[in-house]
């Protein structure tokens, strides 16, 4: 396209363009109606194959929606597992087949936004009356940003949720005063080496009134970067994390009392929130994601009860727009009772983990609990519940049937 508008503008300036060039005719000349009909062809030419580049892009553009509504159902699916192996499920969680595929898709994208740049310098060179460039390719840039920016608001996902070292495989239940860590990354692993992303991280940026208020101690930020070799992707790795109480004026110790708090402190559930400044081929924006909620706790009496409260919120919380939705279908091997709970909804992007959970908490169907049980048996003993032993906890819990 670039070559044959040059030809055109080459043609045009030398035997076409009046007080330009000493090769033109006059125009009563013959021979200038037969230079201006063999310049109106090129520009045919040109105006045809400006438009089949511009329709290639349409198309283009139109598959890149469908790859991103394919790795939105998989992102989904992950998001999924992890939840479920937080609770311990034997579920894969690994994030490098989707890095992968973001990666795949974000670059062409990207290559996309170089081309309708170089078509623009090609339009400043060369225009027309109607010329397509000009009435499309605002259009096209725009959407085409539009859907860089999507995928890279999904692109930043939390890998592995705050957990403190030897937590007898309990993640998301922190005590204050102790180390914790906490892992995101960016699926896209596309960086300007010139520009220094900087990842930072907030607790209960927008909590709940009531809550306690904590301050996350050690460095609150950290430059986003590429790991030991190109496989490892771009990760932000927060690590020897502390985290402590607010003090209360008003108490004088800042520790919450009894009944002074809309929940129980095992009730409270916190948030960790990564906002990262990104930039890559003049693109700029900043990124979020957040962590699963979880519990604060102040000393080892309080674990269980913490441990029983994400329990409870991974098993039971739903899709705001689905209300009623269970996170999962029943899939216990050994349920000793009938499943009627409705098929699952995937995760949507706009899912936000409800903080005031446990005000009005739901109850849970024994199938599903059933099926967590089972898990947290296997997690530490490598071997799940049988159908003899649910059986019996059912009736412990219910009565015999």
């Amino acid at each position: 396209l670039e070559d044959l508008q040059d030809t055109f503008d080459f043609c045009f300036k030398v035997h076409y363009l009046p007080g330009k060039a000493q090769s033109c005719p006059p125009r009563d000349d013959p021979q200038y109606a037969q230079q201006a009909q063999a310049l109106q062809a090129k520009l045919q030419i040109l105006d045809r194959q400006r438009r089949e580049v511009l329709a290639q892009m349409q198309q283009l553009l139109g598959r890149s929606e469908t790859l991103q509504d394919f790795l939105q159902q998989e992102l989904g699916a992950w998001r999924e597992r992890q939840q479920r192996a937080c609770l311990g499920a034997t579920v894969d969680t690994h994030l490098r087949l989707l890095e992968t595929w973001f990666t795949e898709l974000g670059q062409g994208l990207f290559q996309l936004l170089q081309l309708l740049r170089a078509l623009g310098d090609l339009r400043q060179k060369v225009t027309y009356e109607r010329d397509p460039l000009k009435a499309e390719t605002p259009l096209l840039e725009q959407r085409l940003r539009e859907l860089l920016i999507y995928l890279l608001q999904r692109a930043f996902v939390v890998e592995q949720q705050p957990s403190m070292p030897n937590a007898c495989k309990r993640p998301l239940v922190l005590r204050t005063a102790s180390k914790f860590s906490v892992r995101a990354r960016l699926l896209i692993c596309l960086h300007d080496r010139n520009h220094r992303m900087e990842a930072k991280i907030h607790i209960d940026r927008s909590g709940p009134l009531g809550f306690r208020k904590f301050n996350i101690l050690t460095s609150n930020s950290k430059t986003l970067l590429a790991g030991d070799s190109p496989q490892d992707g771009l990760i932000c790795d927060f690590q020897y994390l502390t985290l402590k109480e607010q003090k209360d004026s008003r108490s004088g110790k800042g520790s919450k009392g009894a009944g002074e708090g809309p929940l129980v402190v095992t009730e409270e559930l916190h948030l960790i929130t990564f906002t990262l400044a990104y930039a890559y081929c003049g693109l700029e924006l900043e990124l979020e994601t957040s962590t699963l909620p979880f519990v604060i706790i102040s000393n080892n009496n309080q674990l269980s009860s913490a441990w029983a409260s994400i329990l409870w919120f991974n098993m039971l919380s739903t899709d705001p727009k689905a209300s009623g939705t269970p996170p999962w279908p029943c899939a216990a091997p050994h349920c000793p009772r009938p499943c009627c709970s409705p098929p699952r909804l995937p995760l949507p992007w706009s899912w936000c983990p409800d903080q005031q959970f446990f005000s009005t908490p739901p109850p849970a169907p024994w199938p599903r609990l059933a099926e967590v049980l089972s898990w947290q048996f296997e997690s530490v003993a490598e071997r799940g519940l049988s159908r003899e032993h649910l059986l019996m906890l059912a009736e412990k819990l219910f009565g015999k049937a």
